[in-house]
């Protein structure tokens, strides 16, 4: 799974403030995700971390064009 900095990943369950959107922060054997609801950082071993998500949201999906054609 390609997974990258930056990335936000949505997971399966919910956290316990309600959020299910993850920032990536570190990549490797372990993955640091930081929560987007509340900002809690945690780290995931990640095999466990890839059988949760549901989603890769790239911030280069997300289109700033402004160029008028």
């Amino acid at each position: 799974m390609d997974v990258r900095l930056g990335d936000i990943l949505a997971m399966k369950k919910p956290h316990p403030c309600g959020e299910k959107r993850w920032r990536v922060l570190r990549t490797g054997a372990d993955f640091r995700l930081k929560c987007l609801g509340c900002g809690h950082e945690v780290m995931t071993p990640r095999h466990k971390a890839e059988k949760n998500i549901r989603q890769i949201i790239r911030e280069e999906n997300i289109s700033t064009d402004t160029s008028g054609s």
